[in-house]
């Protein structure tokens, strides 16, 4: 078999393995109820409601009627105390409100960060001079090792990858993007070096006399093809330039942005049968969550943090001005990352749903009872509570929660949020309510104010509250909302996303939290 067929069904074995590795095996998916289980006993929970099905054609298929999607209109209002006086200063929200909601959500929703959590160190396991586009970069591969002395059968190993302009003139922003941490374009051998590698190769390979005769019908052939990017497309020999807009790295640094890409499953796995194991899980001696404990949305957002504390300490990094990006699940925890850690100064939040910026409250697409079943791990465990159907404590909803996602938005204030969605038709399904992302995001826009922030611009009724036309941004505040004309990604809204950052960041210092 020819090597270059050879090395092709090396690569579909690889990706055929990764694909079986992703699907959860018998005794993870046994772990995952009995984790599930085992919360539910601690709270007293006999049944669980189950989540809406996204087959249109299931009995409890999701509501995508409108006029049914708001059986709870009335959002708790982030500027009233619980005593029902009102917040009219900042003063007031920083040391009453702020920490009332602030606790309200630890509690119910996304978990407290113990307070025994390990130290991370930080460690260079390589440097290299890259490409993104056209665009040369230092790129870093990142090993953040956490404290396990306590308990060393769990081993946790932050995987992290830095990536800054080299011709930046002084430290640049950067933004952190939940994701995969893997180096953007590693450096090829020159033309001379690689025709020396490729001669040790087909000396190495002719040693086969089956294999020599085949390198004997081909004399020119290359086992190892340069992958030197072309100047005029910025992309490997053999690809076409990029159809619309460049991937986001590409738009980043060529912006003069840094960025870091960080594998949120190195921190925690992102599924049921890893709550005893990763960060969680090593902080608990591999012991089950307690209700108020944190989920793998809050210990993402924790290693988000372990990663600025790293990007503190690089020169080359404008420190004040590191922001957090997501989408989808990754879209919700850089929301609760924006929310929680406030050396943080800005949040791209993509298509983040029911979990992130969508209202709890309302009855559109995913709801509260699909994370309280499916996706329980994302939460703290007392999330549950408001899915139950029969339980000690009687029956909750998702009214009960004490707190919604417009208070989530709400807790970035004063720093730049921008809500990202996509269309629905072209696949950012309705599953995630756009439209109640949308009113969440006009419900916090009073905390905005108040702090001295410009809004959306739109009136505070979000009952009433209309989606601006597709392609129409609301980008004048330091809160921001667009929705594209692209399927599940944020990638369409990046150049809007830069555009306005850098608006901000070119008058003063970014707004901070206190």
């Amino acid at each position: 078999m020819p090597v270059f067929r050879v090395l092709a069904l090396s690569t579909l074995l690889t990706v055929a393995a990764a694909a079986v590795a992703q699907a959860p095996s018998p005794a993870a998916a046994a772990a995952a109820e009995q984790d599930h289980q085992n919360m539910m006993d601690q709270l007293g929970i006999k049944t669980l409601r189950p989540g809406p099905s996204g087959d249109e054609k299931a009995p409890n298929h999701a509501n995508y009627d409108e006029s049914k999607a708001n059986p709870y209109p009335n959002l708790p209002d982030p500027l009233t105390l619980p005593d029902g006086r009102k917040v009219t200063t900042a003063d007031q929200w920083w040391q009453q409100r702020r920490p009332q909601i602030a606790e309200d959500m630890e509690r119910e929703v996304y978990g407290r960060i113990p307070k025994n959590v390990p130290k991370v160190t930080w460690r260079v396991v390589l440097t290299d001079k890259e490409f993104v586009g056209r665009t040369p970069v230092i790129a870093k591969r990142l090993i953040g090792h956490v404290d396990n002395a306590a308990f060393p059968s769990i081993n946790v190993d932050i995987e992290a990858t830095e990536v800054i302009p080299v011709n930046a003139k002084g430290p640049v922003p950067v933004l952190i993007l939940f994701g995969q941490s893997a180096l953007p374009s590693p450096a090829q051998p020159t033309g001379p070096e690689l025709e020396q590698v490729n001669a040790a190769i087909r000396k190495l390979l002719a040693q086969d006399p089956s294999v020599k005769e085949i390198l004997d019908k081909y004399p020119a052939y290359s086992p190892i093809a340069s992958q030197a990017l072309n100047p005029f497309t910025g992309r490997a020999p053999g690809l076409p330039p990029f159809a619309g807009d460049p991937p986001t790295v590409n738009q980043l640094v060529a912006d003069g942005w840094g960025y870091v890409a960080l594998t949120p499953g190195s921190i925690q796995a992102d599924n049921g049968a890893g709550m005893t194991s990763g960060i969680i899980g090593l902080v608990n001696h591999g012991e089950h969550r307690k209700p108020d404990d944190w989920g793998a949305l809050r210990a993402w957002a924790w290693g988000a943090a372990r990663v600025l504390d790293y990007l503190e300490t690089d020169t080359a990094v404008n420190a004040k001005q590191v922001g957090i990006e997501g989408v989808s699940r990754y879209g919700k925890a850089a929301l609760v990352t924006l929310a929680y850690e406030p050396r943080f100064a800005m949040g791209l939040i993509g298509s983040s749903g029911e979990g992130g910026a969508k209202l709890h409250r309302r009855n559109f697409g995913e709801a509260v009872e699909s994370l309280t079943g499916g996706e329980y791990y994302w939460m703290a465990g007392n999330f549950m509570k408001y899915g139950a159907e029969d339980a000690k404590f009687g029956r909750k909803t998702a009214k009960d929660i004490p707190v919604d996602a417009h208070d989530l938005i709400a807790l970035c204030a004063p720093r730049l949020t921008f809500i990202s969605y996509g269309l629905p038709a072209a696949g950012d399904a309705m599953w995630l309510d756009q439209q109640g992302s949308y009113m969440a995001t006009v419900a916090a826009q009073p905390v905005f104010r108040l702090l001295g922030d410009k809004d959306l611009g739109v009136p505070d009724d979000y009952n009433h509250a209309t989606m601006p036309p597709v392609n129409t941004g609301l980008l004048n505040g330091q809160l921001a909302w667009r929705q594209h004309d692209g399927g599940h990604t944020d990638a369409p809204n990046v150049k809007y996303f830069l555009e306005w950052a850098d608006k901000w960041r070119a008058a003063g210092p970014l707004p901070v939290a206190k």
